[in-house]
C-alpha cells in the first residue's frame, strides 16, 4: 500500500478579517474521511515571512518552508484582490523556491464575481515558472455562499468539486512523487 499523499492547504491571505479560514475548516472536513491524503494547514499569518526578499528568515518562515519542503502536494486557497492574489502568497512562493518543483498545485479560490479564478489564473504562470504542475480542477466561490455555520449553502456541489480536486491531486502527487524518488533517477541514468 501507497503511503498517504502528504498536502498542505496554504491559507493565502494574511487580513485582518479573512475569509480563508472559514473555508479551510470546511475544507478540512471534506478530507476527514479519506485515508489516501494527509492534509496539513500552512497559515501565512503564523509564517512570519519577511515583507522584502531575504534569505535570513525567521525561526517561523524557516519552519514554514520546512513544512512545505515536506509535503508531497499542495492546495493553495487564495481570494482575489484587484483582479489578482495577494502579495503575501507571492512572497512566500518566492521564499519556498524549489520546494515547489516537480509537485502538484491545486486551488480553492474565493471572491466577488469571479470567485477568486481570475486570481487562480495569474498563478498558474507563476508555479509553471517554478517547475510545478498545476492541477486544472479548482474550487471557487463566488460572493462568499457560506452560512453562519461555515457551511456552503450549496454544499453539494462544493464538496463535489473539492472531491473532484482531490482525486486529481492524488493521482498527479503519486505519480509525481514515484518519479522524484532518488532510485528511480538512477535506475533510468543506467
Amino acid at each position: 500500500m501507497t503511503s498517504p499523499l502528504r498536502i498542505a492547504l496554504i491559507i493565502a491571505s494574511t487580513r485582518e478579517g479573512r475569509f480563508g479560514p472559514t473555508v479551510a475548516r470546511w475544507f478540512e472536513t471534506v478530507t476527514a474521511g479519506r485515508t489516501d491524503i494527509e492534509l496539513t494547514l500552512a497559515d501565512l499569518t503564523d509564517a512570519d515571512l519577511p515583507a522584502h526578499w531575504t534569505p535570513d528568515l525567521t525561526p517561523q518562515g524557516r519552519a514554514f518552508v520546512e513544512h512545505l519542503a515536506t509535503c508531497d502536494a499542495y492546495i493553495v486557497l487564495t481570494p482575489e484582490y484587484n483582479h489578482s492574489f495577494p502579495a503575501s502568497l507571492k512572497q512566500a512562493i518566492d521564499i519556498a523556491g524549489p520546494v515547489w518543483k516537480r509537485k502538484p498545485v491545486g486551488f480553492i479560490s474565493y471572491g466577488g464575481l469571479s470567485g477568486g479564478l481570475r486570481a487562480v489564473e495569474q498563478l498558474r504562470p507563476v508555479f509553471a515558472e517554478l517547475h510545478a504542475a498545476t492541477i486544472r480542477e479548482t474550487v471557487s466561490f463566488h460572493q462568499f455562499p457560506f452560512d453562519r455555520a461555515g457551511q456552503p449553502h450549496d454544499h453539494t456541489n462544493a464538496t463535489q468539486a473539492a472531491t473532484t480536486l482531490l482525486d486529481d491531486l492524488a493521482w498527479w502527487g503519486h505519480a509525481l512523487r514515484t518519479a522524484r524518488r532518488p532510485d528511480r533517477a538512477r535506475t533510468e541514468a543506467a
